[in-house]
């Protein structure tokens, strides 16, 4: 895919209050790793993620999508009459019918000639959201498109610990319950418009690139249980499946987009921790230090995890005019999705 002319307007974020550390969701487990001589302290130690923030286990996503949009809406030179697409990209979805899209356009207050819908593709949705909302774009289907994304873990953090203090459990079947206690919670909403529409510099997106192997789809499963939603990742498998995806996806994207391992100034991927970090950057030959995480802090965040981290480099100016950024997605299932963006004047 390669884009001509269709820019990122605005982008931003909201994160929840509540900040929870992996001390303290090992503190909960206590009684497990006594019984099971775990040694205290893992969970940061084998992923780097400190902390992650949650929103109360009721809080919906339409709700999460909503704040990170309506912050959006308010700094674009557009009006909500404007938009002409909306799309909720979460994992986190309100429940299967309506599209959770839906309430986030009533609770907007978009127009009634915005198209809405939602894309689901596990952890990859916003970046596929916006090659959609690009592509349309590009077309000249719309002229402009809002990408939202709510995800809150929560419920699925709660869950997990409760599964975990089954007795029955031993130290090798609780491993497929490990990555869920990465998993944290916030917002991010995007404006896309045709670029001729931005007076003044823009962040233009350039590429993207797409990679799937679902041989691999059941590395991964999420689902409803009971009264709470379960997950289970076999992470050792995903991480080489994950790699391998990841290596065919930048072959595809240095053959779009022209560029090698040496053009981006700063890379952005999905955050998961940082064995999957050194990991990818290892396998496609990038320079470690061009890296910008936030998996320290707000740990694993589902679909909002790549575009929150881009967002928070430009609020810190670390990702500035003039550069150029590689956005590496990857989501269970498997797909890669590597999108090229220029910060032009």
């Amino acid at each position: 895919m390669h884009f001509q002319n269709v820019a990122i307007e605005s982008l931003d974020y909201v994160l929840p209050d509540m900040v929870v550390t992996s001390e303290a969701l090992e503190s909960e487990l206590s009684a497990v790793y006594e019984r099971l001589n775990l040694p205290k302290g893992r969970l940061e130690l084998m992923t780097g993620i400190k902390e992650r923030r949650f929103w109360d286990a009721n809080f919906k996503a339409s709700q999460a999508s909503y704040l990170a949009g309506d912050k959006v809406l308010k700094k674009s030179r557009f009006k909500r009459e404007d938009i002409d697409l909306l799309v909720h990209s979460a994992v986190c979805r309100d429940r299967l019918e309506p599209a959770t899209a839906s309430y986030v356009h009533n609770l907007l207050g978009l127009s009634s000639s915005t198209q809405i819908f939602d894309v689901s593709n596990a952890c990859l949705g916003f970046l596929n959201a916006m090659t959609i909302a690009a592509s349309m774009i590009e077309s000249g289907q719309i002229e402009r498109a809002l990408i939202c994304s709510g995800e809150n873990g929560r419920p699925l953090v709660d869950h997990t610990i409760k599964a975990l203090k089954n007795p029955e459990l031993t130290r090798q079947t609780i491993k497929p319950y490990f990555a869920n206690l990465t998993i944290g919670a916030g917002s991010v909403a995007a404006i896309l418009c045709r670029k001729d529409l931005i007076k003044g510099d823009s962040l233009i997106v350039h590429s993207a690139s797409v990679a799937t192997d679902t041989s691999h789809n059941q590395l991964c499963e999420g689902d409803t249980s009971g009264n709470g939603l379960e997950m289970q990742t076999d992470s050792e498998a995903l991480l080489d499946a994950g790699i391998q995806v990841a290596k065919k996806a930048w072959a595809n994207f240095a053959k779009e987009s022209g560029w090698t391992h040496e053009t981006a100034d700063r890379i952005f991927t999905h955050q998961v921790g940082k064995a999957h970090t050194r990991a990818l950057f290892g396998a496609l030959n990038l320079d470690l230090n061009k890296d910008y995480s936030t998996f320290e802090f707000l740990g694993n965040v589902g679909s909002v995890s790549c575009p929150i981290t881009l967002a928070h480099a430009i609020e810190n100016k670390v990702f500035k005019v003039g550069e150029k950024a590689a956005l590496l997605g990857i989501g269970s299932g498997l797909s890669s999705l590597m999108m090229a963006i220029e910060w032009k004047t």
